[in-house]
C-alpha cells in the first residue's frame, strides 16, 4: 500500500482499493488516476487529503481466512479499520464474464454491512472492450448501493483502447471522464465532517456506567 499527502496538512482521508490481479495492472493504473483526480479537485476546494492505496491481491489469503473464521487478522484488520474511517473511497476492479472480480466480491463479503453507510464511493472498472462498460451500472453499483454507500453519479470504465484515446475522442476521452468523476467524489468528500481515526473502544461502556446500578 502507498500513501500520498498534499502539502499543508491533512483534512480528509481517502482509501483507494484496487482489485486488479496482475502487477502491474490497468486496474491499479485507473485507481491511481481516480485517486489523483479526487485529491486535485479537493485541493481546488481548499481541502487537503491523504491517500492510501490498497491492492487486494496482497491480502487475498487473509480475505479467504476471514471468510472461513469470521475474524480479520494482521494487516487486513488494519486495512478494514482505515477503510471504515475513510472520508471517501475509490474502488476499481477488472470485469470478468460481465461482472466484478471474485476477489472484490470476497473482500466486500468480509466488510461490516453498515460500515460504509453514507460514505462517498467512486467506482471504476477495466475491461477489454467498451461493450462491457454497462457492468459498472448493473453489477458494481448495486453492490455498493446495497451497502448504503453514497455512490458518485459518474463511474469510469476504461477499455484497452481508452488508454490511448485523447480528450476529444468519443465519450469525452478517458482523462475527461476521470476528471469529472474525481470532481464528483471531491465535492461529496468536502461536505463531510472528518471523523478522525476509528476508535475501536468507542462502544465500550465506562466503569461509571457499569457500576451505576450498584
Amino acid at each position: 500500500m502507498t500513501q500520498q499527502t498534499t502539502p499543508g496538512g491533512t483534512d480528509r482521508r481517502l482509501v483507494v482499493v484496487s482489485a486488479g490481479l496482475s502487477k502491474p495492472s490497468s486496474t491499479r493504473l485507473l485507481a491511481d488516476r481516480l485517486g489523483e483526480a479526487a485529491v486535485r479537485e479537493l485541493g481546488a476546494l481548499g481541502v487537503t487529503a491523504e491517500v492510501e492505496t490498497v491492492e487486494l491481491r496482497d491480502h487475498a489469503h487473509a480475505v479467504v481466512d476471514t471468510l472461513l473464521t469470521g475474524f480479520p487478522t494482521g494487516d487486513l484488520a488494519g486495512v478494514l479499520d482505515r477503510l471504515y474511517a475513510a472520508d471517501g473511497i475509490v474502488v476499481t476492479t477488472p470485469l470478468f464474464t460481465t461482472t466484478y472480480s471474485g476477489l472484490l466480491k470476497s473482500f466486500v463479503d468480509v466488510l461490516d454491512k453498515d460500515a460504509l453507510t453514507g460514505t462517498p464511493v467512486l467506482l471504476g472498472a477495466t475491461g477489454g472492450t467498451a461493450r462491457h462498460s454497462l457492468a459498472l451500472e448493473y453489477s458494481l453499483r448495486p453492490l455498493f448501493t446495497y451497502l448504503r454507500a453514497d455512490v458518485a453519479t459518474t463511474s469510469v470504465f476504461a477499455a484497452t483502447d481508452d488508454w490511448a484515446a485523447g480528450e476529444s475522442d468519443s465519450g469525452g476521452g478517458l482523462p475527461r471522464r476521470i476528471a469529472r468523476a474525481g470532481r464528483e467524489l471531491a465535492e461529496k468528500v468536502a461536505l463531510r465532517t472528518s471523523s478522525g481515526p476509528a476508535d475501536p473502544f468507542a462502544g465500550t461502556p465506562d466503569f461509571t456506567a457499569l457500576l451505576g446500578g450498584l
